[in-house]
């Protein structure tokens, strides 16, 4: 009967290294300082080799997190990284690369959260009523569109916008979009 195959050495902080790092770059983990992983990861390092593996593995994640890569393309970077000089261990490869498959999804959602500079539409409900009360006895029982939309970011408070449309500006506003549809469709149609 085989027996199940131990970690490597080192496997444990390692991972925890990698998991406080992305707390700290990628989910805005403040209260994660290198102090803190040290002594809770790596005791019994001096503060110079610790950051000197601290600043490794950051560059590495940095990397593997940019080019947001897939399990092919992240066993041949890990690959050179164990070939080149100064690089990382065959076992340092391996916790990277499961920590990557378990985080990938995480990570990559929030570096796009972080790099959204304004609002986002959250939310959009619209709906057609009929005026039912005017200044002008001709405006009564006209069609009037009213879009209602959730403006704003993950984790702050959401602005409310709500427009109203008579059937001209719909119709404007149709036509528009048209156009910048057909200016889309012409840039993106190769030759």
């Amino acid at each position: 009967m085989a027996a199940e195959q131990p970690q490597p050495e080192g496997a444990k902080p390692l991972s925890g290294l990698l998991s406080g790092i992305a707390q700290a770059a990628y989910h805005g983990h403040a209260g994660i300082t290198e102090e803190l992983l040290r002594g809770q990861l790596y005791p019994e390092a001096a503060p110079h080799e610790f950051r000197a593996l601290l600043t490794k593995m950051s560059g590495v994640l940095k990397s593997v997190a940019s080019a947001d890569m897939d399990l092919n393309q992240l066993e041949a970077f890990l690959t050179a990284q164990t070939k080149k000089q100064g690089g990382i261990t065959a076992d340092q490869a391996a916790v990277i690369a499961k920590f990557w498959k378990n985080h990938r999804t995480k990570i990559r959602e929030s570096l796009i959260n972080q790099s959204r500079w304004d609002n986002t539409v959250k939310n959009m409900n619209w709906r057609v009523d009929l005026k039912s009360q005017s200044r002008h006895i001709d405006q009564i029982n006209t069609p009037v569109a009213i879009v209602e939309m959730e403006l704003g970011k993950n984790g702050q408070e959401s602005e409310f916008l709500c427009l109203e449309f008579d059937e001209a500006k719909v119709t404007q506003m149709l036509k528009k979009l048209s156009e910048i549809e057909e200016s889309i469709t012409a840039l993106t149609q190769t030759t």
